[in-house]
């Protein structure tokens, strides 16, 4: 009788162990992954911070810190333009980011041209660092870490998590797909679609921004579940192939350890401005009052002047 016990006791403990194995297979394969991914995604600069960060960032004293997002369409043997810019400013001690979209449309000084034009354009004169330069002197802020994303390819990361759900505010057609007011579940290229329509919305780019908002957070939401972790290999290969940041691997760790609790609150800002034609050409011109304020609202959130 004691033999069975401790027979049956060690199937119980083999079948524990080969259990535990396999998980920490599994976690060390994702974990692997991941890191394959993060390194594929890296994409330095040729500045180590912004000229407006006169001190090196420190993660782990949780410093604020500012991120650009760059929606980019790229096409074929064109390097394209930026289709969607949003700053976004992280301090972890107030649990609390703040995000702006900047209109396309807005014009400013493009920095190393030397003219003014769309702020979108600059990413078609001079990339990611003619991009940054330009926000930085438009907000008068330091932008410390870039994520661009290509729009186009935006649906290979959509449809790796399975598709999105969203809640359209109205019904409109849009190349040749029709989204009908309500809450609508949609694939990688609608969801593209979704996100691009701007001239039929009466918000125009505003409620553009807000439907990729949507869904961005949807992509969030359903990636995080459960049910995703069997599709992380495609989801990490869209996520690769489709974004380009100079954060570090080791960078996004220690975000993640002393920074997560920003995401408590979220708060979104909007540019106002009003459009006119020069040249025959629209833009959207922000008075410099508004500039000014959103400017001085981001240097409190990332407490630039507290530090001089």
């Amino acid at each position: 009788m004691k033999s069975e016990r401790k027979r049956v006791k060690r199937i119980w403990i083999g079948a524990i162990v080969l259990c535990l194995a396999l998980v920490g297979t599994y976690v060390f394969s994702v974990y692997h992954k991941l890191q394959q991914t993060m390194n594929e995604m890296h994409e330095p600069i040729g500045r180590e911070r912004s000229d407006k960060r006169p001190e090196e960032l420190s993660f782990t004293e949780k410093q604020p810190i500012s991120i650009l997002l760059i929606g980019v369409d790229e096409r074929k043997n064109d390097r394209g333009r930026a289709d969607s810019l949003i700053v976004m400013t992280v301090n972890p001690k107030k649990q609390s980011i703040e995000m702006v979209s900047i209109p396309r449309d807005t014009r400013t000084l493009i920095v190393g041209k030397g003219k003014e034009d769309k702020i979108n354009h600059s990413y078609a004169f001079g990339g990611v660092e003619m991009t940054l330069a330009t926000v930085e002197q438009f907000l008068d802020i330091p932008i410390d870490y870039y994520i661009k994303v290509n729009m186009e390819s935006f649906k290979d990361i959509v449809d790796a998590v399975g598709g999105v759900t969203v809640n359209n505010a109205f019904a409109f057609e849009y190349e040749g797909e029709s989204f009908p007011k309500g809450e609508i579940t949609l694939n990688g290229e609608k969801a593209l679609k979704y996100a691009r329509m701007r001239y039929d919305d009466p918000r125009g780019d505003f409620g553009r921004q807000d439907r990729q908002k949507q869904v961005i957070e949807a992509i969030i939401k359903k990636g995080a579940s459960f049910s995703s972790l069997t599709n992380y290999g495609d989801i990490l290969e869209a996520i690769g192939k489709n974004i380009k940041t100079n954060l570090t691997f080791d960078d996004m760790k220690q975000i993640q350890a002393n920074y997560k609790e920003a995401r408590r609150h979220i708060e979104q800002l909007h540019i106002q401005g009003k459009g006119q034609k020069i040249n025959g050409i629209y833009y959207l011109i922000v008075p410099e009052e508004e500039r000014i304020a959103i400017s001085q609202r981001l240097k409190e959130h990332l407490e630039i002047q507290k530090r001089g």
